[in-house]
């Protein structure tokens, strides 16, 4: 009988670095039989598992990462990693600069790096999503402010206070976006304008109107889409008339909140 083939090592990765402020890098791997010696980076590793499992040393102690576990491991903290599986894993990281979190934080990290937080792990999988896709920035820069507030309140709960609801805040922010609805607008621009903590404006938007304020923008986007599908003008006119990205972008969301694509719905016009 011929002997069993043996299955080849799987090193499929992918990386970039999105233009999104505080994220250094995003990195997916799927990795079956390589182990990562021990080694230090200049930034946070915000690390989530979606198959597998990973372990790893971090301080001269063993770590791993079950399900639903976030992985926070901190700068200059020599760590390693190898699968803690004959199949490997696969995962999806994001670097994360020092304006998330600052260095006071690395004590408490190399003290509990695994997060055993359902809802973290949620939206960081959400973020990946945002990140992925040109044209939602304000969607990333959103999630990744209330991560960054997530995270500082897992490693030091008495830090983060529960937000005092802010309707005339909420009011002034969906002027603002209004006011950008094609050109969009930066979510820390947009703090910086209106004088408010991004986490803060984020979650006094989202408590006013029961919607995040990427989501408002998207809807706005959609609505004026309609209007001009409606008077025959073809999709990549429109996607760049409203704020997309182009043409792929607006049919993404716009089926999402419609139902059909811009050109099914354009067609379906008397």
């Amino acid at each position: 009988m011929a002997p069993q083939a043996l299955q080849a090592p799987q090193r499929d990765i992918t990386a970039w670095r999105p233009r999104i402020p505080g994220v250094v890098e995003v990195f997916h791997a799927h990795y079956t039989q390589y182990a990562y010696p021990m080694h230090v980076h200049e930034a946070w590793t915000l690390l989530i598992v979606d198959d597998g499992a990973v372990r790893y040393d971090l301080d001269r102690h063993e770590h791993g990462t079950p399900h639903d576990t976030v992985s926070l491991l901190p700068p200059y903290v020599p760590h390693n990693g190898s699968p803690a599986t004959e199949h490997g894993f696969r995962k999806r990281v994001l670097y994360l600069d020092l304006s998330q979190l600052d260095e006071s934080f690395i004590g408490p990290a190399v003290d509990g790096p695994d997060l055993v937080d359902p809802v973290l792990r949620r939206r960081v999988g959400q973020l990946h999503t945002a990140l992925a896709h040109p044209g939602d920035e304000l969607e990333a820069e959103s999630r990744l402010t209330l991560i960054a507030e997530r995270l500082r309140g897992q490693l030091r709960p008495r830090l983060v206070e529960e937000p005092r609801p802010d309707r005339p805040l909420a009011h002034r922010l969906r002027e603002l976006l209004d006011e950008r609805l094609v050109e969009g607008i930066a979510l820390d621009e947009a703090a910086r304008l209106v004088q408010a903590h991004p986490a803060h404006l984020v979650r006094a938007f989202s408590s006013a109107y029961g919607i995040a304020p990427h989501q408002y923008l998207t809807s706005r986007r959609v609505d004026r889409a309609r209007r001009l599908l409606l008077e025959g003008r073809p999709p990549g006119d429109v996607a760049a008339a409203t704020g997309f990205f182009d043409q792929s972008h607006l049919t993404r969301h716009f089926k999402r909140l419609v139902g059909v694509s811009p050109g099914r719905y354009r067609s379906s016009s008397r």
